[in-house]
């Protein structure tokens, strides 16, 4: 199981959910009916969206994990632009209902993080890959291969944070960053990497099996 300090609900939704429980306590004394039951549904979103339970990590060897719960989008042959390199691209699209912590794929040293400021186009169009606000991690693995992945906001989503820097190393399930309020996230493997997903798979952090590496 990856270990975690704060289980269950993620620490970067605390602060929001003190504010909505706050509010919901006043409405209700204050005001009570639709406009309490408006709140308090309200908050059951805020506590759904920031939920971070634990993950149990596969024990194949070799295989890139999904970073992210969601729905895979995409799975092409495309231009690592940050790796730059030509590679397999897997996109993770991931809606407000999905868990948006962002966990490592594979296990690796962190040679470079790269951050973008951008737009903020629904994330599951084809251009938000490039011109979305955006956040990098180029890692390479212990036997010599490279990976990328990429946080993407989104149309909603106002907030990327990773928790890492170039350097550090990281095992495959272990939490990085956390999207907030719908993105996605693009993963860059080599070519000669066998995909275990197709386009319309729902797929969940570190428990799916996104590709095993050659």
């Amino acid at each position: 199981m990856n270990q975690y300090p704060h289980p269950i609900i993620a620490r970067e939704g605390w602060p929001f959910l003190a504010g909505i429980l706050a509010l919901a306590l006043l409405t209700s004394y204050f005001i009570g009916g639709f406009a309490a039951f408006l709140v308090w549904l309200a908050a059951l979103f805020v506590l759904q969206f920031f939920r971070d339970p634990g993950r149990e990590i596969p024990k194949d060897e070799g295989v890139i994990l999904s970073p992210a719960d969601g729905r895979v989008i995409k799975v092409e042959r495309a231009q690592d632009p940050y790796g730059q390199r030509d590679a397999i691209l897997i996109s993770v699209f991931m809606n407000v209902f999905n868990v948006h912590s962002n966990r490592s794929p594979v296990d690796g040293r962190i040679e470079k993080i790269q951050y973008y400021p951008g737009k903020f186009f629904n994330a599951d169009l084809d251009k938000a890959s490039l011109e979305n606000e955006r956040n990098a991690i180029v890692l390479t693995t212990p036997d010599r291969q490279t990976v990328t992945f990429v946080q993407v906001a989104g149309l909603i989503a106002r907030r990327i944070l990773c928790y890492v820097k170039a350097g550090d190393e990281l095992t495959r399930g272990q939490r990085y960053g956390f999207i907030r309020f719908g993105s996605r996230v693009d993963v860059y493997l080599p070519l000669t990497a066998h995909v275990k997903v197709s386009i319309g798979d729902k797929v969940a952090a570190t428990t799916t099996i996104l590709a095993a590496l050659a």
